[in-house]
């Protein structure tokens, strides 16, 4: 196959998928911008949650459990989160159908309840429903989303084919705005499309990728692999070491859970506490070292009789014991949302997501152009008046 007949291929796939799959992209890339200051915006209109430093000991996970379960009775509490001083306790219910996700936020030292925030409404809440199924009844808006994010993948690489000049000099000018007064806005679009295409290309690849890693089981199982990965690439809660001990009276050992751990961690941001919902279940506690990451979180899990540690042979464990292969799993989310990165990845992953709600628009822009300037030349010429026989033998 020849490089222009290639190239034709391609133009076909790229402007077909790019039809299809536009509205997909700008609403996913548009609801990704705000995602990723989600965080900051939330504590922005919210403000801290504080309160005032006693000289007492924090309210044990199970009083705390107790409390919160007074205000929802029904549902189940999913953890506890322990932060510092002063901060308050926050009590997680969350369930997977009908979804239930919720907080109760309690003074750490009196157990009263100081808040109660649900976490599916607000504006955050829309976006998010925007970002993973298009706000489309769930179990179509899912399957749009993941493909659709598929086919933008595909749109990008054979972006970059196509604007793979033939030689140095064309490279040169598909790498810069040379607009003059009199460039058309067909030009201006052109170059919108393409230049600023190609430059977030190579990002919003691996944004987009790791958009995939989440949505499609076997790309996470793939990747995984691809990196060397040998342990089962999933999280999972190890079951209790000991039996249920029969009429137990003794106070539940995840109360003596925090105190051990400070000990461990002086330096921890946050422990969030999962309470085991069968005898049969081990606690889990996920600690934070680092507010608005989560890959390098430990992963610990405890007997819930005698406390004593569990190994998990899932990739979410000790961070300093994880494989390269499991580093890269447990930090897909913070690369898609640029928080790897810091505020400065954030920015980036803001402006590439912004970048990229564009080209649907440039990309519809100048095919419409087109297909608008082929009809006006066809009509020309089915409207040109002919001319006499004696003009035509004089030209």
């Amino acid at each position: 196959m020849g490089n222009k007949r290639f190239k034709k291929i391609t133009g076909q796939i790229h402007l077909y998928l790019g039809l299809v799959s536009g509205i997909i992209v700008l609403i996913v890339s548009l609801t990704g911008c705000f995602w990723v200051f989600q965080e900051e915006f939330t504590q922005l209109i919210e403000g801290e949650r504080k309160v005032q430093i006693e000289n007492k000991p924090f309210i044990s996970p199970e009083k705390a459990k107790q409390i919160a379960q007074e205000v929802f009775p029904e549902k189940q509490v999913h953890g506890t989160v322990y932060g510092h001083s002063s901060d308050p306790l926050e009590v997680i219910f969350y369930e997977v159908e009908p979804e239930f996700y919720q907080s109760v936020f309690l003074n750490p030292y009196s157990g009263e309840v100081l808040e109660i925030k649900n976490h599916r409404s607000g504006f955050f809440w829309f976006v998010l429903k925007g970002h993973l199924y298009l706000w489309l009844p769930k179990a179509i808006g899912t399957e749009l989303t993941r493909y659709g994010t598929m086919v933008f993948v595909i749109l990008l690489i054979t972006g970059i084919i196509l604007w793979w000049p033939k030689n140095k000099k064309g490279r040169k000018q598909r790498m810069q705005f040379l607009w003059k007064s009199s460039t058309r806005w067909r030009r201006k679009n052109f170059d919108l499309h393409s230049i600023l295409g190609f430059y977030i290309s190579s990002l919003a690849l691996i944004i987009a990728f790791s958009g995939l890693v989440m949505a499609f089981d076997w790309v996470y199982f793939v990747t995984y692999k691809t990196w060397g990965g040998d342990k089962t690439p999933q999280f999972l809660i190890p079951n209790n070491l000991t039996q249920s001990p029969e009429a137990d009276t003794r106070e539940p050992a995840i109360n003596f859970l925090f105190a051990k751990l400070v000990e461990e961690y002086p330096e921890y941001e946050s422990f969030e506490l999962h309470y085991p919902h069968a005898d049969s279940s081990s606690i889990y506690v996920e600690i934070s070292s680092q507010s608005g990451v989560y890959y390098n979180s430990d992963y610990r899990f405890f007997d819930q009789y005698t406390l004593e540690e569990i190994e998990t042979p899932g990739i979410y464990g000790k961070y300093n014991r994880a494989s390269i292969a499991d580093k890269v799993m447990r930090m897909n989310y913070d690369i898609h949302v640029g928080a790897i990165g810091g505020l400065p990845g954030k920015i980036i992953a803001f402006f590439i997501s912004l970048l990229a709600a564009s080209l649907p628009i440039t990309g519809f822009l100048l095919w419409w152009g087109r297909n608008k300037k082929s009809k006006i030349s066809l009509n020309s010429e089915v409207n040109e008046p002919k001319r006499s026989r004696p003009l035509m033998q004089k030209v």
